[in-house]
């Protein structure tokens, strides 16, 4: 049966040059054969996706989840993101507010201005910083009047989103759209920004070996028999929770 196959790329599909080879020797087959889709969602830009792809070798995906979560293209129309989509995570967000907003606190950096994009404002944080300043900049944030959330990652990387929108919503989203089940749906991932992969809905959840302490911390505080974590790294751990869900034979 096809199934719905949704990866972070960085530290999780990527990283593992000879599983990645065969993972997609299978997923490919498993494309052609049953109509699997392959989704990636990453808190890469486009401009920082197509620079990867450059650098590894990935099977075409049917559709991109970018910016962890705020932008979604497919590959009929790679250059546009899906204007429904956009639309939702418009109400609601005002990005001059949390721009002026991020401006009040010196321990947070901008990132590049390629990870700035119109509905995520990302900046980098050391993690002993984040823990004072982020519930000070959501506070602050609310009082203005801007529906939004804060997603610490990699003990580094902060990202701005709307409420409604992240990895997870994003993925439910395809999911209506295509009609596929929770069920008949794996997502993995390895760092903080994917935790709502895993928690949106019940899909079946495959934390690879490599995985970032706050993802392994918030699996200790949430296990369910649906989430696996992998003892291989990458896409070696991925392939290891095809198998142990059966989505693979």
């Amino acid at each position: 049966m096809k199934f719905l196959f949704v990866t972070d790329l960085d530290n999780t599909l990527v990283g593992d040059d000879e599983a990645l080879e065969k993972l997609n020797q299978l997923l490919s087959q498993h494309r052609q054969e049953h109509g699997t889709k392959i989704v990636y969602a990453t808190g890469r830009s486009l401009a920082l996706y197509r620079q990867l792809l450059t650098e590894n070798q990935l099977l075409e995906p049917d559709a991109l989840i970018a910016a962890v979560g705020t932008e979604i293209y497919y590959s009929d129309r790679e250059d546009e993101p899906d204007p429904v989509w956009s639309a939702q995570l418009s109400v609601g967000w005002n990005r001059d507010v949390v721009v002026a907003t991020g401006a009040n606190f010196a321990d947070i950096v901008p990132q590049p201005a390629s990870e700035q994009r119109p509905f995520k404002v990302s900046y980098f944080v050391t993690e002993r910083a984040a823990e004072e300043v982020i519930p000070r900049l959501e506070s602050l944030l609310k009082e203005r009047g801007v529906d939004a959330q804060s997603i610490y990652s990699g003990s580094k990387d902060l990202d701005i989103l709307p409420r409604n929108s992240n990895k997870g919503l994003a993925v439910q989203f395809l999911r209506q759209q295509w009609g596929i089940e929770a069920t008949r749906t794996v997502v993995c991932g390895d760092s903080g920004n994917d935790i709502a992969l895993f928690s949106v809905g019940e899909p079946r959840g495959i934390i690879v070996g490599n995985a970032q302490p706050e993802l392994r911390q918030w699996l200790k505080a949430n296990p369910a028999e649906y989430r696996y974590l992998a003892k291989a790294d990458c896409a070696g751990g991925i392939l290891e929770g095809l198998y142990h869900f059966g989505f693979l034979s």
